[in-house]
């Protein structure tokens, strides 16, 4: 055979094998902001590489609510810029949606799918492909439908998201490298799930209503909170920016309430940019932080508790992680209870629990887990006290203990380290204006998804002493 000819018969045998090759399947999306009112519109941006798509979209709360659903929806396909960790996807808006006035505040997810019969002549299979965003609707009536306001710890879902390559870690980061700014503007799951939805199934159940919000919002709409007598922080709320904490901590100097049903929170400052769009943090590399350079190390995007920053995050919850840690986590008590040990049985927390001091709660479901805050204390009349040093309130008030200790690569970065420190998670309280609770682990919620009738309990105390709604207590037996 020719050259020519045999040119020709490979061009065409390589073009016959690749005629029906079947392109992957997928669908990928993210709303333009993270909360909105109804009445204001949902900008979705979506791509996909199927011609058409499906959205549905349901209220998550004690049952999941299917409030709306299309289909035939337009399809295309869009690159993914080289930064779109750090600046976003910068794709347009597929589609808008108004927020109807019936839907209630809370956390909605849209589910998008796309389905087609794989290649035209081979693999011929159903396909079908499914992703999930979410949004937020807060109340048009803040504090008429409910006194407790729930804000979601979207900042910390950014910081963990590594689509695209990059999130604020460097253990699943592309190469291993830690990004120092991160956008919302990119496809986004969170944590809800794994926290805060058990948090809100078992509140609904329990008759309890709850408005929402989202990190962001205490910074940029913190004209929410003077209308709410409990806010309420729950799971893993790691990364707040300063503007949220001045309005958080005036709004408890003003009277308000905080519940912290939550671990390792407020431990990271972060500076937001873009509108709220974005989030920096430069964390161990705070040296490099421009702010760094300057005479004002206040919005250091690192440890709150960082000696240059002078602000730990005691002040805001009463504990702080760096005298709390892991546990069941990170190598850090692998072979712990996952249980408080009672230290003030007669504190109202505990009202109605029939707990004594030594009593441990919580194991079953393993409550004190993933990461703790606690802080430092010394042991008094066989009790523990808190020593202050550390920026704990002078009225706080140790209730339960937990061990807990920070792994050394997570903390001898940090020049001030005290190496072998011990930890532990600390449940307590204090008054400073209003009241602010803590319980120091970032997975209470997952003994109220367990009906552990403790945790139920305790978590019924606070609600009702601190937000004022009552609902019946259940007979403790």
């Amino acid at each position: 055979m020719k050259p020519r000819s045999l040119l020709i018969v490979c061009t065409f045998l390589f073009a016959t094998a690749h005629a029906d090759e079947v392109k992957p399947l997928f669908i990928e999306g993210y709303a333009d902001r993270l909360s909105y009112l109804p009445g204001e519109e949902v900008g979705f941006h979506i791509s996909t590489s199927a011609p058409t798509y499906t959205l549905e979209i349901a209220r998550e709360g004690a049952t999941r609510e299917v409030v709306w659903t299309k289909s035939g929806l337009k399809g295309e396909e869009h690159a993914i810029p080289a930064d779109a960790s750090s600046r976003g996807c910068r794709w347009p808006v597929a589609f808008r949606l108004p927020v109807p006035s019936a839907w209630r505040s809370g956390y909605y997810s849209v589910r998008m799918r796309v389905a087609d019969n794989g290649g035209e002549f081979t693999q011929r299979d159903r396909r079908t492909a499914e992703a999930e965003m979410f949004f937020v609707i807060r109340s048009a009536h803040p504090g008429r439908d409910s006194k407790m306001l729930l804000q979601l710890t979207t900042n910390t879902y950014n910081a963990y998201n590594n689509w695209g390559g990059y999130s604020l870690y460097a253990y699943h980061g592309r190469g291993k490298v830690q990004g120092r700014r991160v956008s919302f503007d990119r496809p986004l799951a969170g944590f809800f799930s794994n926290w805060e939805r058990p948090f809100v199934v078992w509140a609904e159940k329990a008759g309890y209503s709850l408005d929402y919000a989202v990190n962001s919002d205490l910074e940029f709409h913190p004209d929410l909170l003077p209308h709410y007598r409990l806010v309420l922080s729950v799971g893993h709320d790691e990364y707040w920016s300063a503007p949220m904490r001045d309005h958080l901590e005036k709004y408890i100097a003003d009277g308000g309430n905080v519940a912290f049903f939550s671990g390792n929170t407020c431990c990271w400052q972060v500076r937001s940019e873009d509108g709220g769009r974005a989030l920096a943090c430069w964390k161990q590399a705070f040296a490099q932080d421009p702010v760094y350079k300057t005479d004002d190390h206040r919005l250091l995007s690192t440890l709150w508790s960082h000696y240059l920053v002078k602000r730990p995050e005691n002040q805001l919850t009463g504990v702080g992680f760096l005298f709390g840690g892991y546990h069941l986590s990170h190598g850090q008590f692998m072979d712990g209870s996952g249980a408080f040990n009672v230290q003030r049985p007669e504190h109202w927390l505990f009202s109605g629990t029939g707990l004594k001091a030594g009593d441990a709660f919580g194991g079953k479901d393993t409550i004190v887990g993933y990461e703790c805050d606690g802080c430092e204390y010394t042991m008094k009349d066989g009790k523990p006290v808190p020593t202050h040093r550390d920026g704990t309130p002078e009225s706080f008030e140790i209730v339960a203990l937990a061990p807990a200790r920070w792994h050394p690569d997570d903390s001898e970065w940090y020049e001030r380290w005290e190496k072998g420190r011990l930890g532990a998670a600390v449940i307590g309280t204090y008054t400073k204006g209003g009241t602010v609770v803590t319980v120091g682990t970032t997975d209470w919620s997952h003994g109220l998804r367990g009906n552990d009738p403790i945790v139920e309990r305790i978590t019924r105390n606070v609600l009702d002493r601190l937000s004022g709604h009552r609902v019946a207590q259940p007979s403790q037996k």
